[in-house]
């Protein structure tokens, strides 16, 4: 494994054992792969160990966190993150390895294309795609500045885009899709009832924009029917998100909940 190129490939992961190996070969070319498993119950750690040995299990603090984590424990100077259900294509492989030997240096960090399959078809518009990520960065040189549950990375220096993709084969069906709303919308809730304001306005009229943006702006018809199922799940989103903020605040604050 490794092509002598100075990078770490770093996966945090739980419970990802259909997507787990599909992920891990497109790290092979690497120099080496480190992997942070939350204790999943399935087979995911002993797939992981069929391509490194540097494979740990931390309690899940949150993705930044976990993330943060997973980058500390690597050796080498630059890092590429890769989320689970995610795939290095060949092109972006290649193009790595030829950026980081002309640029020598010139940038601390790179943003990749993210090219999402979702309920069978590759989707080019709503938002969702180019969808440039930073994920390949100098490891003294990139930090986490997420919320959670999203993550973020930014680069103390300068960034550069790449032109290869990233393949995300996200949500394997629609009520995975909702399962995870439902549970993003939870931790947003949690961390947030205490500083958003306005929430009744919000939730009156941001999902109807959400849907007008992602659907119409972004051009998600052109996508067919997955295009309109993401733009309304995208206004769904943002609707259970500010009805539960709305919930944490005003009913379980004033004791009103079932017990």
């Amino acid at each position: 494994m490794g092509m002598g190129i100075g990078i770490s490939g770093v996966v945090v992961c739980f419970n990802e054992e259909e997507n787990i190996e599909r992920c891990l070969k497109s790290l092979t070319w690497t120099d080496e792969i480190v992997v942070v498993d939350s204790y999943s119950t399935d087979n995911t750690v002993s797939i992981c160990k069929k391509y490194t040995d540097r494979v740990y299990q931390r309690e899940w603090p949150g993705i930044n966190k976990q993330k943060e984590y997973a980058v500390s424990l690597a050796k080498n100077e630059w890092v590429f993150i890769l989320d689970a259900d995610e795939v290095v294509s060949e092109e972006l492989k290649e193009e790595i390895i030829k950026r980081l030997s002309s640029d020598k240096g010139k940038y601390d960090g790179y943003m990749v294309k993210r090219h999402t399959y979702y309920l069978g078809r590759w989707i080019n518009h709503g938002g969702w795609y180019p969808d440039y990520k930073l994920r390949l960065f100098k490891k003294q040189k990139g930090y986490f500045v997420g919320k959670d549950p999203h993550d973020k990375i930014a680069v103390s220096g300068d960034v550069a885009k790449l032109n290869g993709e990233i393949y995300h084969f996200t949500y394997k069906d629609i009520a995975h899709h909702i399962r995870t709303i439902n549970s993003f919308s939870d931790v947003v809730a949690n961390n947030e009832k205490e500083k958003e304001r306005f929430i009744i306005p919000k939730m009156l009229f941001k999902p109807a924009i959400k849907f007008l943006e992602t659907y119409v702006y972004k051009l998600g018809f052109l996508d067919g029917i997955p295009g309109f199922i993401i733009s309304v799940l995208s206004s769904y989103y943002v609707f259970i998100k500010y009805a539960k903020l709305w919930e944490k605040r005003f009913v379980w604050h004033k004791g009103l909940s079932h017990s």
